[in-house]
């Protein structure tokens, strides 16, 4: 079959189309080494011989619907007596049998669909893909290193899981551009203390407050690593606390209910823990009802609205100290034990709950991520590849533009997970 293939369309670098067939549904494309380019072992980049003739079977992206396989003839190159290489091609991916626009277009398809709907749709295994996936994101993935950050003012650290309860990983955000910095295993200060002592010593002193919740692994990581830095516990973990707090007495309540007060008790969780303008008419009519029938719930419900509004009118530090030891005040007097506890807790607390007097940062933007991740969980039904996991964190957190349409990484930041 004569044909003509122009070679910005093929881009098989240092290959001659020699022949296009169709054999069982799918397109082969057979090539001839182009004897034009020099010989040079794909490690060492030194130029050589001859030493024999290689072949091999690359799947490119489909034409036309069907499948399409080049068959690629290439040297193992003799250097010297004591060094054979393999001559490098350019355009197949790293660690697979597909060219590099294969290998980004299931990259792509991999950042929206699950894995074993990205392998059913192309006809490869399910660990194929993965691989694929996972080799295209560490080519072409943009990832600063600690070091050469710079202009960081605030930052918000998480923990994530892989799966529910399993290996944890530690995400660093840059909470001024919203920008993911860094995401390392483990959940311990050092971990975090690996991020923050790799940053310049300058970027690491223009640091001015890191938001986090109360865990004492990466408050002893700020205190040790940015002593200059205010650590603000974010609210939306002190109102995650609290919400605990109110299901546990709103169970408490219905095992000592009656019958009827059970009735009333039964599926209220979702009616009290969301802020009562996100509600509809009905459920806000239901919750009015809920309350006036539960004078400790009742209670329990104020003090949380009224824990919320410490964060809603810009105040100073002290006056924000003060107004925190009056609600815990009334939390110690209302004489419902969980929400006691909570008074106690945000006493021991006090300076970095607030510290958003003086910084008023959240965390939103690392719960936003949180979310995507819990997005990636779901999709790939559980991800025991850790380090894939952690390129896929990297991954949901690029723009898609930026990364679906690289096709070298010669001008992104290489991936060193």
């Amino acid at each position: 079959m004569g044909i003509t293939i122009a070679s910005k369309v093929a881009d098989y670098r240092g290959q001659c189309i020699a022949s296009v067939k169709m054999v069982g549904g799918s397109i082969h494309i057979h090539c001839q080494r182009d004897k034009r380019f020099s010989m040079r072992g794909g490690g060492s980049g030194k130029p050589g011989l001859l030493n024999r003739w290689l072949h091999r079977i690359v799947e490119d992206t489909p034409l036309f619907g069907m499948r399409t396989f080049v068959h690629v003839e290439y040297a193992q190159v003799f250097i010297n007596s004591g060094l054979v290489e393999v001559e490098e091609l350019p355009f197949v991916a790293a660690g697979s049998r597909v060219t590099n626009r294969y290998a980004r277009l299931i990259s792509g398809l991999c950042r929206h669909m699950p894995i074993s709907a990205v392998s059913l749709y192309v006809g490869l295994r399910w660990n194929t893909v993965k691989n694929i996936d996972r080799e295209w994101m560490k080519k072409t993935l943009p990832m600063k290193k600690p070091s050469d950050l710079e202009d960081v003012d605030y930052i918000g650290v998480d923990e994530v899981a892989r799966a529910k309860g399993q290996d944890y990983v530690t995400v660093v955000y840059d909470l001024g551009s919203g920008d993911l910095l860094w995401v390392h295993e483990g959940r311990t200060a050092s971990v975090l203390g690996q991020f923050l002592n790799a940053l310049s010593e300058e970027t690491a002193n223009g640091i001015k407050a890191v938001a986090m919740d109360m865990g004492l692994a990466y408050q002893c990581a700020v205190r040790r690593w940015l002593p200059n830095a205010d650590i603000v516990f974010d609210r939306f973990h002190v109102m995650q606390m609290y919400s605990k707090a109110l299901a546990q007495v709103r169970r408490a309540l219905f095992k000592k209910a009656d019958d009827e007060g059970k009735e009333m008790l039964k599926g209220s969780r979702y009616l009290i823990l969301p802020n009562k303008s996100n509600l509809n008419e009905a459920q806000q009519s239901r919750l009015d009802d809920l309350l006036v029938a539960n004078a400790p719930l009742n209670e329990a419900y104020i003090l949380k609205e009224q824990l919320q509004s410490l964060w809603d009118k810009p105040v100073s530090f002290d006056q924000m100290h003060a107004n925190l030891e009056a609600w815990c005040e009334l939390a110690d007097e209302c004489g419902l034990a969980p929400i006691k506890r909570v008074a106690a807790t945000l006493r021991n607390h006090a300076v970095g709950v607030c510290n958003y007097a003086r910084h008023p940062i959240s965390n939103a933007r690392v719960e936003a991520g949180n979310v995507a991740i819990g997005l990636i969980r779901k999709r790939a039904r559980g991800i025991k590849d850790l380090k894939y996991f952690i390129l896929k964190i990297f991954q949901i957190s690029t723009p898609p533009d930026e990364h679906a349409w690289l096709s070298t990484g010669q001008d992104a930041g290489l991936c060193t997970v």
